[in-house]
């Protein structure tokens, strides 16, 4: 196997190997790589290509002349160059090319790519390969390019003056790039000048550089210089609110060192600005046609030919598909400059009292001056310091410019030259056309590059080559060098001239199509001939204009627009004569060949077309026909009249009598036997026949006139025509040249009459003699079948009715009654009519009159019916009009439903008949419609349903659906008819369908028909097709369910339409096979489309191409598994690997690789049968047929035939002898094999099964991902501009330290209140501040929180609770606070240590401190908080809220089809469809809010879904709530109240399902009023009766989208089988991926989010290396602690103690509100951030929870990212104690005043008074406390809180003792004392910092 795929391997190798050489040879160059950047040399033509990771040298026949690799490289966008072992993300990054630049004049090419930050490098222009700079240790200030693949960059030469040195410098426009140089425009020194380095920004300071870039999202596209100046092409947005984009051309002085003149210009393509961002440009000349037509429009001004024109492509954000190409004269540019830059130095920013200037990219309100005169604007052209700048225009202040061409495809490049004065346009587009568009007064594409240059999207490099011969066209990968016109290949000047090629014209007296330079004599009249003017040479007139075939002469040519023919041959081409010619006067003078060579006169004509050419000098100059007529021919088409045809033909001809000839008139011919032209009156001939009518069947003679018959006076004449077949009558003569026959008895009975024309011949010589003898024959019985008809015959007919059929009267024996027979009626149409009457009946049958006034009375079921004469039919039909059905006795008794009756009519006479058959009278009833519903364009096939339908007739009934007309299709016991569009807006509501019978029934069927949104397309693909057809074209949209007939149309301008019908269909696919075409389609003409019933779509972007053509090749010898190579042409213009077909006989070819030009198949692995029966019968031929199919074309490329293998005679190998013994050998390693090859395919067939699921997921992630950065754009917008709703600083503390205790909202601490009594505040006041002072003292408080510890009662709520409070109430001293912490800390740490279990220390939070540290980490972090960590945490959150809430979620179960918790999976597929909602919120405008919900969401979760797009710029905590807001739908006049409980709940059993946009119908672009409501009043408000309210409440049974009894049965099912638990267990599991699916949509951002918290190279909060730095210290004080117990302790004090809590909860930090689905997803994220900073190795198995499995791949990356995290932290630089005090007084200074430090205060205390005695006791016992008196002062407290009078009195003296002793403590001890003493109490506000504040040290 291994040795088989080697060989494959080798052979693509060898044919890439050869194809690259076969390429080599043709003027076309591929790259391996994408292509990026394209630049030329003019001074040698050589191209320069920049493509991913190489760089290419080629000459100007793209031949590679050198080339050089330029990645990839190791890299990484958050690293700087140079990339060292240090950047441990550096990994190989491609380098794409951003900019290449020719520096000619020193052999230079400027390269820059996206690596190491931008740095560009210079490279020989003779030898690129020969790098001459690159440096990547400079830093900064060499950044040049970007990064990112999105951001453009532009550059042009230039130079900069520094002092008296001429600098060589390029000039770079270029976008923002997060990692890149923020220079907007920034000039680049090409050598080291000075302390500049090479590359070096040498502008430092300038007003547009991009401090405020981002705002604007600049895309460069285009740079060039001209006339001093520099000029940069840019589109870029208004400004950060604005996010459409607008185009600009923004000009400097060359000569401007500080960009002072730096200037845009608004540039508007179309008076709209529908074109709004520039996608490619080009400056040229106009020539001198473009320059006369710009001059015309008075737009722009005198523009002369050689004045040059800005050439820009558009693209439009309005109609994404669409663009164009706008033209702006540079002079017409600078103008509007120049109005710009002095309407703000002299007018205040005004032209016409209109503002029209503006500094932009600056973050000062700076303006316009009117303190400088208009010559300010001449005197510094360039700008100066003082001078307001830079300067843009405003929109209404635009350069505008209409479209000049405008296509439906994106036009992505553009090349202009001059051919004789005529501007032609070379444009690119992304379908891979290069379209040649001559500007003219109307621009039109008058052609295309040739197909088998281009494909793929056309680059906006568009270069012409040095000679402007060649246009060097660069697609994705390719580059094709292509003449810029084709001329040669036309080879006439019809074809010549209709290219309309302004390049080619038609070289007369060279006869080929040629340039004008290119032709000689070309200044001449006439000599070449302008392919636009659309003219050639032609001949004006024949003298004589035709000629005798029987006669030579000569015959005179006007030629008009003919050259001169001086001293050249000219001659006349007769086809197989050439004759001599002579040239005068425009006049050509041939001889007519001799009539011998002459061609014959072809049959059923008299002359022949001659084609003639005249020749000059052997060369055709122009052509047309000359006519040789034969008179003797003329007669052949009229041998009844020969000497008339010849007389009166347009030749001219003569009549012989007695020759019986026609000739050629001869004025030398003459006598009484001569009939001369144009006389027709005196041929011989017969006339004026008697009588004009014939019976058939009757004899009846016939008489006639001879005239001019004196030559025949003695002959005689025999008279035939064709009904008499061969037989011929004798002519009898009579006197005075009359003669008559006996007449024939005619038979025919096709036609009631038939012209009949007699011939005359002359019997002796069978010539016939002219006759234009004409009579009528008739027959009386055709079509009078009945007596009526036969007298209604016209009377000169002579018909009478004889018995039973209609003769000649002459043929009758009886004679004819006087009267008809009583009419008799045989059919009824119709036989059923409503009872209301008013239809037309007709009734058929017989002898029913004969003339309409016969009908005297006609009745139906006994009801008189009206008489519609205008209807009638002689005897045989009469049309009457019915009345109401007649009731019955008595009167007034209503209608019955049936009544039936005979059909009677009565005739003048008082004939009468009767009906055999009865008319029934009855009520039709529709019932129903089906499909109730249809799109609103119409064309919806319904079927109306019901009793009794067929009713009337077709013609009777009329339907109507919604008042419109529905055409009828067919009628009978069902109707169906086709419904027409609707106007109107389409209702929400289904419509009446009215069916009308007659005039006065009609029937309604209400509310049975729904016009909906017409079906939308969304996308299709793919979007070429080859003109064969049959390639697989899927649609995407919505609403193709209703759609009964969709077919995929294809028609041209003049054949007829090819049509498929779609394949496949549902409500949001189609598909379809392309439709075959013509394959001489013109692509140009063809027009595609979709037929959805009445909607036509057209699909602009789908092109058809020609078929691909295949090289033929010889027989070929392959093996099995052999790779075929096919080469060709075109192949991947409208093909894929994965569609073709190949096919080697009968079997088929996997087609590997598909490129244009070739096809890599892999051979069958055994050999295959021929598909010809022919070739299997031949056994001696082994060729097999290759088969190469595109969609329905397929075509033979080849045949191969498989190598023999010689057989081997076993009996040599193997001897007899040993085979019975390794026979049981041969077995055991079969079954060995079989068993392993088996196994083998197992593991393959569940490889590729994961595989498969793995891209089915990768694809949806893909998608959803998408669409997920799609929705949160906005959301990215408002944080933007700081709306991410962080909490404030007092809400973020409450929250973190109080929400998670029992009392939650409700604590002291949040609302701020404790009761105490307004007599005693002053005094709890004071002593809280006593209080405050006796937590100041660290003994006190360190044997406070010892003591409390020490309770078996003080649980771990309680001492979480107590730190909180601490916390706060040490606020104010946040210094004091942290050494507390450290203390506790270290005897927590000493403690574990000794213990032995340091690994378990900071685990929890058990004690005071570990609450504290936590406490600590909460306030030191909330500013890195909101700086850097707080977005990507928000986007986070917002991304998967977004993303669960796109999927059902079940409002009672919690559980939803998007999480990434696998407990909270929504296990069913619900059935949803996303509605879009028009929310109008009451009382806030008439402003409607679309806001997109799902029809299975509870009108609760449609609320808040409401609220938070409705909102969405307002905290949650301000929004309104969803129990305080009332959602009313109006579909009609009515409104209607949602709620998620009504008695329209559906019930199921005991359950109650809760109401949903489904439940109520509700439709999308419903409108729904949102408005705010009491909370008094109750969710039912449509809803009167309390009973029925309180009816809805009383059962608890309620579900939603899951019934929770569906949960207990699957328990139940779990005690089962175990075939039953695996059944279930898979059920569940099916459902897994789409956490898989979630979990890739979210992965940047979760990704984003541990970047922002573990990346130590950005800003690291100081607490946190501050306290790392004192982990590592006790580590290292410590001996037995291990580099993993460090690690757990960091991971302790902070990821888990802190981004764990604020990761669960958002909401701790965000003014958000968190819902459980979203939390439960939360949770796995915090877990997997857990899982990232343990050291611990989780094996991972099959069992393992999929919340871990989810994650497995990435835990080992974010581990290396917490380990590097701490590495990093490690060797930063220390935070010293004084650092860290200093930023701890920061934020007590900063925030203490907001928080409830005396409401603090009052809870500690409530703890102190719980344990008072125990404290006491506590501080009795300890020296240091006795010391300080510490004892008293609490018991001071204590008295003063609980208002204990007694002991406060001597608490207070003991209090005084104390102070006095600390006084002189403090005095002895001198200042450090004091500073001792300040810490702890004096700054406490308390009375004793008021006592020692003038205390001396």
């Amino acid at each position: 196997m291994k040795q088989r795929w080697t060989w494959h391997i080798a052979i693509v190798t060898m044919t890439f190997v050869y194809v690259g050489l076969a390429h080599s040879n043709t003027a076309e160059f591929t790259s391996d790589t994408l292509i990026n950047n394209v630049v030329a040399d003019p001074r040698t033509g050589r191209l320069y290509v920049g493509a991913i990771n190489i760089l290419y040298q080629l000459n100007s026949e793209l031949k590679v002349e050198s080339k050089a690799e330029t990645g990839p490289r190791k890299d990484n966008r958050q690293c700087i160059p140079p990339i060292t072992n240090e950047c441990k993300d550096a990994v190989d990054t491609d380098n794409h090319n951003k900019l290449l630049l020719v520096h000619g004049a020193e052999d230079k090419l400027v390269v820059c790519g996206s690596i190491f930050r931008g740095i560009c490098s210079l490279r020989n222009l003779s030898k690129v390969e020969n790098l001459i700079y690159f440096s990547d240790s400079i830093g900064e200030k060499t950044y040049v390019a970007s990064v990112e693949d999105s951001v453009s960059v532009v550059a042009v030469m230039s130079y900069f003056i520094k002092e008296k040195d001429n600098l060589t410098v390029f000039l770079v426009g270029k976008g923002y790039g997060s990692h890149d140089s923020n220079k907007l425009i920034s000039t680049r020194l090409l050598r080291d000048f000075d302390d500049w380095d090479v590359f070096e920004n040498v502008i430092k300071v300038s007003a547009v550089q991009a401090a405020f870039a981002l705002r604007y999202h600049h895309d460069f596209r285009f740079a060039f210089k001209d006339e001093g100046f520099v000029y940069f092409l840019f589109s870029r947005t208004l400004g950060a609110q604005d996010q459409k984009n607008f185009t600009f051309i923004s000009r400097m002085c060359e000569n401007d060192d500080h960009y002072y003149s730096y200037t845009e210009l608004q540039l508007n393509c179309s008076t709209s600005n529908k074109y709004n961002k520039a996608q490619a440009a080009y400056v040229a000349a106009s020539g001198e046609i473009l320059a006369q037509i710009l001059s015309n429009s008075s737009r722009y001004g005198p523009v002369s030919a050689s004045d040059k024109v800005l050439f820009v492509t558009f693209t439009s954000e309005e109609d994404p598909s669409s663009s164009a190409l706008c033209m702006y004269p540079l002079e017409s540019i600078n103008n509007h400059l120049v109005e710009i830059i002095r309407a703000c130095y002299s007018n205040n920013g005004y032209i016409n009292n209109k503002l029209a200037v503006y500094i932009p990219y600056s973050s000062s309100v700076e303006s316009c001056s009117t303190n400088f005169n208009n010559e300010m604007v001449n005197k510094y052209k360039c700008g100066a310091e003082f001078l307001p700048n830079p300067l843009a225009s405003k929109p209404e202040f635009a350069l505008t410019a209409e479209p000049s061409l405008e296509r439906q495809v994106h036009m992505t490049a553009v090349a202009v030259t001059v051919e004789m004065g005529h501007a032609v346009a070379f444009v690119g587009t992304t379908t891979g056309e290069v379209l040649k568009v001559h500007l003219s007064a109307h621009p039109e594409v008058y052609g295309r590059a040739s197909d088998d240059v281009t494909g793929t999207e056309v680059n906006k490099n568009l270069l012409f080559d040095s000679s402007q011969e060649h246009l060097y066209i660069t697609t994705e990968k390719k580059i094709a060098k292509v003449p810029v016109q084709e001329c040669h290949q036309k080879t006439d000047c019809q074809t010549c001239v209709d290219m309309k090629d302004p390049y080619c014209g038609w070289c007369v007296l060279e006869g080929k199509c040629t340039r004008k330079k290119e032709c000689s004599r070309s200044n001449e009249t006439n000599t070449w001939l302008w392919s636009p003017k659309q003219q050639c040479v032609q001949i004006e007139a024949f003298n004589p204009e035709n000629l005798s075939r029987m006669k030579t002469q000569q015959v005179d040519i006007s030629i008009p627009t003919l050259p001169s023919l001086t001293f050249h041959s000219v001659e006349c081409d007769f086809g197989s004569v050439i004759t001599g010619a002579s040239f005068s006067g425009g006049q050509v003078t041939c001889s007519l060949p001799n009539p011998e060579k002459i061609p014959p006169t072809p049959e059923q004509q008299d002359y022949v077309s001659v084609p003639v050419k005249i020749l000059v000098n052997e060369i055709e100059v122009t052509s047309g026909k000359y006519k040789f007529y034969s008179c003797s021919a003329t007669v052949r088409n009229n041998q009844n009249t020969p000497c008339i045809t010849c007389v009166t033909s347009q030749w001219g001809c003569q009549w012989n009598i007695q020759d019986h000839s026609c000739s050629d008139s001869d004025d030398f011919v003459s006598g009484e036997h001569i009939i001369k032209p144009q006389q027709p009156d005196s041929c011989p001939q017969f006339e004026s026949p008697n009588p004009l009518l014939i019976p058939v069947g009757f004899k009846i003679p016939i008489s006639f006139q001879g005239k001019n018959l004196d030559n025949y006076m003695d002959k005689e004449f025999s008279i035939g025509t064709e009904l008499m077949k061969t037989r011929e009558e004798e002519v009898l003569k009579k006197e005075n040249l009359n003669f008559s026959f006996n007449g024939y008895e005619f038979s025919y009975d096709k036609h009631q009459e038939v012209n009949v024309s007699f011939y005359i011949k002359e019997r002796a010589t069978e010539r016939k003699i002219d006759s234009t003898l004409k009579v009528i024959l008739y027959n009386c019985s055709v079509e009078r079948e009945d007596c009526s008809l036969c007298k209604h015959a016209d009377t000169e007919y002579q018909c009478v009715w004889c018995g039973r059929s209609c003769v000649y009267h002459h043929l009758c024996r009886t004679s004819e009654p006087a009267q008809c027979p009583d009419p008799k009626i045989t059919e009824i149409i119709p036989k059923f009519g409503p009872l209301n009457g008013r239809i037309s009946v007709t009734i058929k049958g017989s002898n029913m009159g004969i003339k309409k006034e016969d009908i005297k009375r006609i009745t139906v079921a006994g009801v008189e019916c009206l008489h519609q004469e205008d209807k009638y039919s002689v005897s045989t039909s009469v049309v009457c009009e019915i009345g109401p059905k007649k009731p019955a006795p008595p009167q007034d008794l209503p209608l019955g439903s049936t009544s039936s009756g005979v059909v009677e009519i009565e005739l003048e006479g008082g004939k009468s008949g009767k009906s055999e058959v009865n008319f029934t009278y009855r009520d039709p009833k529709p019932n129903r419609i089906e499909p109730a519903k249809g799109p609103a364009a119409g064309g919806t096939v319904i079927t109306i349903i019901g009793d009794d339908l067929d009713t009337a007739t077709k013609n009777d009934v009329v339907v109507t659906v919604g008042g419109v007309a529905c055409k009828i299709l067919s009628f009978g016991k069902n109707i169906t008819c086709k419904t027409g569009k609707f106007e109107k807006k389409v209702p929400s509501e289904k419509l009446t369908v009215k069916v009308k019978y007659g005039r006065d029934t009609i029937k309604d069927i209400l509310a049975a028909y729904q016009y909906v949104d017409n079906p939308k397309i969304i996308e299709y693909f793919p979007k070429d097709s080859f003109v064969c057809g049959g390639r697989m074209i899927k649609v995407v949209g919505n609403g193709f369910g209703l759609i009964q007939n969709a077919t995929m149309k294809v028609q041209d301008s003049t054949d007829p339409a090819s049509v498929q019908e779609a394949l496949t269909k549902n409500d949001t696919h189609l598909q379809f096979y392309s439709p075959t075409v013509n394959s001489s389609f013109d692509s140009w003409s063809v027009r595609t489309s979709l037929q959805l019933d009445n909607i036509e779509e057209i699909l602009i972007d789908f092109h058809y191409h020609p078929e691909p053509t295949f090289n033929k090749f010889d027989e070929k010898a392959i093996t099995e598994g052999n790779i075929i190579i096919v080469t060709g042409q075109g192949f991947s213009k409208a093909m894929t690997a994965i569609e073709a077909q190949a096919f080697v006989g009968d079997a088929t070819c996997n087609v590997t690789i598909l490129q244009d030009d070739k096809l890599f198949l892999v051979a069958p692995s055994s050999k295959p049968k021929s598909r010809s029966k022919r070739h299997r019968r031949d056994t001696t031929n082994d060729l097999l047929e290759l088969v190469v199919k595109f969609g329905h074309g397929e075509w033979k490329v080849g045949s191969v035939y498989y190598e023999r293998k010689d057989d081997i005679p076993l009996a040599i190998i193997i001897p007899a002898v040993i085979l019975p013994m390794l026979f049981f050998i041969v077995i055991s390693v079969y079954c060995y094999r079989r068993k392993s090859q088996q196994a083998e395919r197992e593991y393959e067939k569940v490889k590729h099964q994961l595989e498969n699921l793995e891209e089915s997921v990768r694809d949806r992630c893909k998608k959803e991902f998408t669409d997920l950065m799609i929705e949160m754009e906005d959301h990215t917008s408002d944080m933007s501009e700081g709306r991410i709703p962080f909490l404030d600083y007092k809400t973020y503390i409450d929250r973190n330290f109080f929400l998670p205790s029992k009392d939650g909202a409700n604590d002291p601490m949040v609302t701020g209140n404790i009761q105490i009594p307004e007599a005693r505040r002053a005094t709890v006041s004071q002593a809280l501040n006593q209080f405050s002072n006796l937590l100041n003292s660290k003994t006190f408080l360190i044997n406070f929180i010892r003591t409390l510890e020490s309770r078996p009662d003080f649980n771990a709520r309680s001492r979480g609770y107590f730190a909180s409070l601490l916390t706060v109430a040490l606020h104010g001293k946040l210094e004091y606070y942290t050494d507390i912490m450290r203390t506790l800390l270290l005897e927590l740490m000493d403690e574990h240590v000794q213990n032995k279990n340091p690994k378990l220390m900071l685990r929890r939070s058990e004690t005071v401190v570990e609450r504290m540290l936590c406490n600590w980490m909460s306030i030191c972090l909330y500013q890195f908080l909101k700086d850097t960590a707080g977005e990507p945490l928000y986007k986070l959150f917002k991304a998967l809220k977004h993303q669960v809430e796109k999927g059902p979620v079940d409002a009672k179960l919690k559980r939803a089809k998007y999480t990434l918790n696998d407990t909270g999976l929504l296990g069913d597929d619900v059935e949803y469809s996303v509605l879009t909602l028009q929310v109008l919120v009451h009382g806030e405008g008439p402003d409607v809010t679309p806001v997109k919900v799902l029809n299975c969401d509870t009108i609760s979760q449609v609320k808040e879904k409401i609220i938070d797009h409705v909102y969405r710029n307002l905290p949650y905590s301000q929004r309104p709530k969803v129990d305080s807001v009332a959602l009313e739908w109006r579909p009609g006049s009515t409104g209607q109240i949602l709620s998620d409980l009504d008695l329209t709940s559906q019930k199921e059993g005991r359950w109650k399902r809760l109401n949903t946009l489904a439940h109520y119908n509700v439709r999308d672009n419903a409108t729904l009023v949102l408005s705010r409501v009491l909370h008094s009043q109750s969710f039912h408000q449509h809803q009167d009766s309390h009973e029925e309210k309180n009816a809805l409440l009383e059962e608890d049974n309620t579900f939603h989208l899951v019934k929770p009894l569906d949960e207990i049965d699957e328990v139940k099912s779990k005690r089962g089988s175990i075939k039953d638990k695996a059944m279930i267990k898979a059920i569940t599991e099916i459902y897994l991926t789409r956490l898989l699916s979630v979990k890739g949509t979210l992965q940047q951002f979760v990704d984003d989010f541990f970047r922002s918290v573990l990346c130590s190279s950005s800003v690291v909060p100081p607490a946190v290396k501050y306290f790392f730095d004192f982990l590592d210290e006790q580590a290292q004080r410590h001996d037995n602690v291990e580099e993993e117990t460090l690690h757990i302790w960091k991971t302790n004090s902070l990821p888990l103690r802190f981004w764990v809590n604020i990761l669960r909860n958002p909401n701790f930090i965000f003014d958000v509100h968190v819902p459980e689905v979203v939390e439960a997803s939360l949770h796995v994220i915090s877990q997997t951030f857990m899982d990232a900073c343990t050291k611990t190795e989780h094996k991972l198995s099959r069992d393992s929870p999929s919340n871990k499995l989810l994650y497995a791949k990435e835990i080992s990356t974010y581990k290396k990212m917490v380990d590097d995290y701490y590495r990093g932290i490690r060797q930063m630089v220390s935070v010293s104690d004084q650092d860290m005090n200093t930023h701890l007084a920061e934020i007590s200074r900063e925030h203490t005043d907001k928080l409830n430090t005396q409401v603090a205060l009052h809870q500690l205390y409530q703890f102190a008074s719980k344990y008072y005695d125990v404290i006491i006791q506590s501080l009795d016992e300890d020296p240091a406390a006795q010391n300080k008196q510490l004892t008293l002062r609490l018991q001071q407290v204590a008295a003063a809180l609980e208002n204990k009078l007694q002991t406060q009195k001597r608490a207070s003296t003991r209090t005084q003792e104390m102070f006095n002793d600390e006084r002189t403590e403090v005095r002895v001890g001198g200042a450090t004392g004091w500073t001792d003493w300040k810490r702890n109490y004096g700054t406490s506000g308390g009375t004793r910092g008021r006592d020692f504040r003038g205390v001396k040290v």
